[in-house]
């Protein structure tokens, strides 16, 4: 069975209007990243004493390595308090891929801070280098605040372990995700250890104003997009389930009533983060994607069984409250440059591009849609798929694997034979990371710049 909703001509009445992308504000964004940990570099040149030798060398290397974990500790939060210029202007899942990055640098440089200061410390104290753990446990009991520093590492340990490729993929999403919550702690606990016993942090006037600045701002914008903003949308919207809809075998769309849901801000290609306030639910957030233009009173996702939680959503009954965090994402129509579009959808990546192929505005033939599963009983929404391409004269391309599971043909050479003047198209692409890379290489070898290649990856 599918679900068919009215209004796909307002919606693209209402998007449509001269061309004219949105610049990603990356660029001056890492500019400034890098900027920052250069006025870090200064202030330690500037403020820090010089201590000669080989031990002050080590020591020196150690406060550096300190100073520039506790700079990107900032960025870290910063990256997950979904602040709408990251998560809509250069996208929810390049912003998750800098806050891994950084998180990785981040438990880097505090394990070679701690490892070169107690380092440093044991040779000043005379002792032989085995005695480095003997130096660690006295400077953990008499040190101010070192104890939470130490817990504060031991949390940012955990998050990092439970965060590589491997084991996040053995765990539940909700485990993986209520433990990275301890970064929170873990930066609150080493912030206090910074205020106590780090002076490079804080020794001159100057080095207070950046440290709490940075710092005072990072807290202002967490707690108001993370706790302030969802709270506001919620009481205003009041969001419920008005009825869940079984599409094909496994894949059931939710469709969310509310009030006056115009002003929310949402586009096609948004997700949001849902939070289903059902037994056994309410302490599970997770991101679906609109899988349709948004009505004034009406929102609908698609999702399809591959867990506990997107298992359970067939269960929702209509009433059920519902608690969302958004929109967010960057795919969506903003970053059009061209006046012909190719949408490449993989697997459930076609619910944005479901809501994309629907809302674009564009005259015949300016639309196709690609859309790759491992078999025809996996197109989830086709019967509206092939209405909206009839409706609208658009193109809709199905790519599935033969009787013999045999992959098909999406190459350089194959692309620009299904779409000749493919290099003179916008492309938005998602699915599984995987995927969303071949395509990528194949576009590219078709003459697709990169600039005008969009692609967002649901695996976050």
């Amino acid at each position: 069975m599918t679900t068919t909703l009215a209004g796909g001509r307002a919606a693209r009445r209402q998007t449509t209007r001269r061309i004219r992308p949105r610049r990603s504000p990356a660029v001056p964004l890492l500019l400034m990243v890098w900027a920052g940990a250069a006025a870090v570099l200064w202030l330690w040149w500037h403020d820090t004493p010089t201590v000669e030798g080989n031990t002050g060398r080590i020591l020196n290397a150690g406060r550096i390595t300190g100073l520039l974990a506790g700079y990107l500790m900032a960025l870290v939060v910063l990256q997950m308090a979904r602040v709408p210029a990251l998560e809509r202007r250069v996208g929810s899942d390049r912003v998750t891929r800098w806050h891994a990055m950084t998180g990785r640098y981040t438990l880097s440089l505090v394990v070679a801070h701690v490892v070169l200061t107690m380092w440093a410390y044991t040779l000043q104290a005379g002792r032989p280098l085995g005695g480095i753990v003997r130096e660690t446990v006295e400077s953990v009991e008499q040190m101010p605040d070192m104890g939470k520093a130490a817990i504060g590492t031991g949390l940012l340990v955990l998050v990092g372990l439970t965060s590589i490729g491997w084991v996040r993929r053995r765990m539940p999403y909700d485990t993986w995700y209520h433990v990275h919550l301890l970064t929170y702690a873990a930066v609150f606990l080493t912030f206090w250890h910074q205020l106590t016993t780090g002076n490079d942090f804080a020794v001159t006037p100057l080095a207070k104003t950046f440290w709490y600045g940075l710092y005072g701002v990072v807290t202002a914008l967490l707690v108001w997009y993370r706790i302030i903003t969802p709270i506001r949308l919620n009481r205003r919207h009041r969001l419920r389930v008005e009825a869940v809809v079984e599409e094909t075998p496994g894949i059931v769309s939710v469709l969310i009533s509310g009030r006056r849901l115009h002003r929310m801000g949402a586009e096609a290609g948004h997700f949001f983060r849902w939070r289903f306030l059902a037994p056994g639910m309410r302490f599970s957030s997770h991101p679906y994607s609109l899988s349709a233009a948004p009505r004034p009173e009406l929102l609908r996702i698609t999702v399809k069984a591959m867990g506990d939680h997107s298992e359970r959503l067939r269960e929702l009954r209509p009433g059920t409250r519902v608690w969302a965090e958004g929109p967010y994402g960057a795919l969506t129509a903003q970053r059009r440059s061209r006046g012909k579009v190719l949408l490449v959808a993989g697997g459930v990546g076609i619910t944005p591009m479901r809501a994309l192929f629907e809302t674009l505005p564009g005259g015949a033939g300016d639309i196709t849609l690609l859309y790759r599963a491992s078999s025809t009983q996996d197109l989830a929404l086709w019967d509206e798929l092939a209405a909206i391409a009839e409706e609208r004269d658009a193109r809709l391309i199905y790519a599935v694997n033969g009787p013999d599971g045999v992959r098909p043909d999406i190459s350089s050479e194959n692309l620009r034979q299904k779409i000749p003047d493919i290099h003179h198209h916008d492309v938005f692409m998602c699915g599984p990371a995987g995927f969303t890379h071949a395509v990528y290489e194949a576009l590219r070898g078709a003459g697709v710049p990169a600039r005008r290649i969009h692609h967002e990856s649901f695996e976050m």
